[in-house]
């Protein structure tokens, strides 16, 4: 529905669709959940796109998740689990808030640094419950129940990684955030002010 395209969701072989998927231009945003700059771009960036390209439903933007740690893993698991509907507004809660959680990490003690970062299922359950992930999400009206079986999955956990290196592969992804725009990854485009030149040109471009 015109004007209001942000609101459609879906499940992709690599992350989540937002906005039209006939969209004659798509934007892959190539994130990870522990990078500072990822969630500079999300407070910036995304809510500029949203209005300028995704309501009118110019562009779609998938959002895909690169591993750079077992905690990126553990967070992006949390951020795909459940309606896909809701994708957006999980992904968003656990990246604004990045800064408390991923200070917390920093202060934990070793030794259970040392258990997050096997990124394995008790790893990945402890990691989310310390850290205050899974509550985060659970104030939004999520179950507990669904978060730790998402957090368990182990099935989950090797997509994810496959789908990272899928994308290492395919784009060469530099570094995060990183941008591929109609299926060619956007060198030198890392923050919202390069990306807006990049976008402003190829809209502003006069027909023919």
């Amino acid at each position: 529905n015109p004007g209001n395209w942000q609101a459609t969701i879906a499940r992709t072989e690599r992350g989540h669709l937002i906005g039209n998927p006939k969209a004659d231009t798509r934007l892959i945003e190539f994130i990870s959940y522990t990078c500072p700059h990822c969630a500079d771009f999300t407070v910036q960036g995304e809510p500029a796109l949203e209005l300028a390209l995704l309501m009118p439903g110019k562009a779609a933007l998938e959002v895909r998740s690169i591993i750079r740690n077992p905690l990126d893993l553990t967070v992006t698991l949390l951020a795909q689990c459940g309606d896909p509907a809701q994708f957006k507004a999980r992904h968003q809660t656990l990246m604004r808030a990045q800064t408390e959680w991923l200070t917390k990490a920093r202060g934990a003690p070793q030794s259970q640094r040392e258990i997050w970062m096997r990124g394995d299922r008790a790893g990945r359950m402890n990691a989310a419950s310390a850290l205050g992930l899974t509550d985060m999400l659970v104030r939004q009206g999520q179950s507990q129940s669904e978060l730790d079986a998402c957090l368990m999955d182990d099935a989950a956990a090797r997509q994810v990684v496959a789908n990272d290196r899928a994308d290492r592969t395919e784009f060469a992804v530099p570094g995060t955030p990183s941008f591929a725009l109609d299926g060619k990854l956007l060198p030198d485009v890392h923050s919202w002010d390069t990306l807006y030149a990049v976008l402003s040109a190829k809209f502003t471009a006069a027909p023919g």
